[in-house]
């Protein structure tokens, strides 16, 4: 095969997919892949999260608690005075002989800032490395469960990005009603912290009359029943297992009265402490915390093995639903805050669209327009480059599943502008050979040959604007510079070398002619 007809196959062969793949993007098939509109063309909501990160190290400091308390359970170490603070951790070692022990288990946690006073007492705190990570990692997890809840919630191409060090951006498009937007919100913040914590029986009649202050004087925690908050739990500081040990989260119904419940699973790990724990305790109650509310306090009557249990408070189905995708995708390591929300209507959407669509559409019908009268046949040729040009950005977003934006809108007006001025620069090449009394032919071929530098050096530049773009730019940045980018690359293939595979498939036809004005306008 001849380099004429391997330029234009490989022409023809990408104007076929970029017609093929864009064609349910254009008339909105249900089959086929096709770019999702954005928020502000189809509507919804737009909301900026806060996260709150020192709550983030307040969980982590709860959690080498309750490792420091487990091992000294299942180690026969005595402790006592274990207490939480915001920021640190202390206790007692009640024999001096199991401080080596107990400084071993530490070292194996990283990040740990421990000071002694009189050998037996432990303040533990984290670096202030370490903290910054731990906010940091917040953050980031916080966009991922967020970013899964959404996904599991059945939401069409939800956006979620990070914003700075603190924040994050959330978009759901094709949010409608108000009550997807309340459940979408409600999902979104939930923070789903699920606690197994020991009811301290001992206390247990003082919990109506005692107050929180007191009930953390003793080292306790007092909660609320989520259906009765005027009935009354207190609970040991130290939780026994998290949320961070549940692997599954279920809708199921109550086998006596039909009521929805969750039933949860726990990793191997969470089932042998589970069990460890019920076996130890039993004929005492065992609160099942969720975001600080207990839903219910079973009395331990067995071993509970097998690593599950359940969740029961009132829930509605809808509720249940939501709860179960909640704790599935994993707790918030941190709460978060709605700083700011927006709704953009879908008639709003519906004019920027049509707004949108009158700008393409005129521009690129003016350039059509310019290219055929002041080119001629050459304008035709660099016209239909245009074209496929268009299909082919619209072809390679929906095989990605691009979500299109009004800035990617606008990247489409500016690629039209372009992919034709590769052409103009070629054109222009060959006029200036014409003029100059070069035959029709060599003419093309040395028009392309002076013109190469040129386009590759003016895109090559564009290209890497736009990945600098990408990289650090928001969501309606990044949308501008994927389109940006997607034209660049297809008007090197359609203008550089599909024009020239068709001017070479032709040029025999041209030769005899050589009629200098029919194809590119010069006298």
């Amino acid at each position: 095969m001849n380099i004429l007809n391997y330029r234009l196959v490989i022409f023809a062969l990408v104007a076929i997919f970029g017609i093929v793949f864009s064609i349910p993007s254009f008339i909105q098939s249900s089959e086929g892949k096709k770019i999702t509109l954005g928020l502000d063309l189809q509507g919804g909501i737009y909301m900026l999260l806060g996260v709150e990160t020192e709550k983030a190290v307040e969980t982590k400091i709860k959690s080498i608690a309750a490792a420091v308390q487990y091992y000294a359970d299942q180690n026969d170490i005595l402790i006592d005075g274990l207490t939480i603070n915001p920021d640190n951790l202390s206790f007692i070692v009640l024999d001096e002989a199991e401080i080596k022990n107990i400084d071993t288990m530490l070292a194996t946690i990283q990040g740990l800032e421990i000071t002694k006073k009189d050998t037996l007492e432990y303040k533990i705190s984290l670096t202030p490395l370490e903290r910054d990570i731990t906010k940091d990692l917040a953050v980031a997890q916080a966009v991922e469960t967020i970013r899964n809840r959404l996904d599991q919630f059945g939401l069409a191409e939800p956006s979620v990005t990070r914003q700075g060090t603190t924040d994050i951006v959330v978009e759901l498009p094709g949010i409608k009603t108000e009550a997807e937007e309340q459940r979408a919100r409600e999902l979104i913040a939930k923070p789903a912290n699920l606690e197994l914590m020991s009811v301290d029986e001992t206390l247990a009649d003082q919990a109506m009359t005692m107050t929180e202050e007191e009930a953390k004087a003793t080292g306790h925690l007092l909660l609320s029943d989520v259906a009765n908050p005027n009935q009354k739990y207190i609970v040991k500081q130290i939780p026994i297992l998290t949320g961070a040990e549940l692997v599954d989260a279920r809708v199921a119904f109550d086998s006596q009265g039909g009521s929805p419940i969750i039933n949860f699973e726990l990793s191997a790990f969470g089932g042998k402490v589970f069990g460890d724990y019920t076996a130890k305790n039993i004929g005492t109650r065992l609160a099942v915390v969720l975001d600080g509310k207990v839903f219910s306090a079973p009395v331990i009557r067995e071993r509970i093995g097998g690593g599950s249990g359940q969740i029961s408070g009132g829930f509605s189905v809808e509720e249940a639903g939501s709860v179960a995708i909640a704790l599935r995708s994993g707790a918030l390591p941190a709460p978060v805050i709605v700083l700011e929300k927006r709704s953009v209507g879908p008639s709003l959407g519906a004019e920027s669209i049509q707004a949108s669509l009158i700008a393409l559409i005129s521009g690129f019908v003016a350039v059509v327009f310019f290219m055929m009268v002041y080119y001629r046949r050459a304008g035709v040729i660099s016209n239909v480059a245009l074209i496929v040009n268009i299909f082919i950005i619209i072809a390679v977003m929906a095989m990605f599943g691009a979500t299109l934006t009004l800035p990617g809108m606008a990247g489409i007006v500016l690629t039209v502008g372009m992919a034709v001025d590769a052409n103009v620069i070629i054109n222009e090449r060959i006029r200036d050979l014409l003029a100059q009394g070069m035959s029709i032919p060599k003419a093309i071929e040395n028009g392309y040959k002076n013109a190469m530098s040129a386009i590759l050096d003016s895109n090559i530049t564009t290209l890497l604007v736009a990945v600098i773009l990408y990289a650090y730019g928001t969501g309606p940045i990044k949308g501008f510079a994927v389109t940006i980018s997607i034209g660049i690359l297809a008007s090197m293939i359609t203008a550089i070398l599909g024009t020239h595979g068709i001017y070479n498939s032709l040029m025999k036809t041209i030769a005899q002619q050589n009629d200098k004005k029919k194809w590119f306008g010069v006298n």
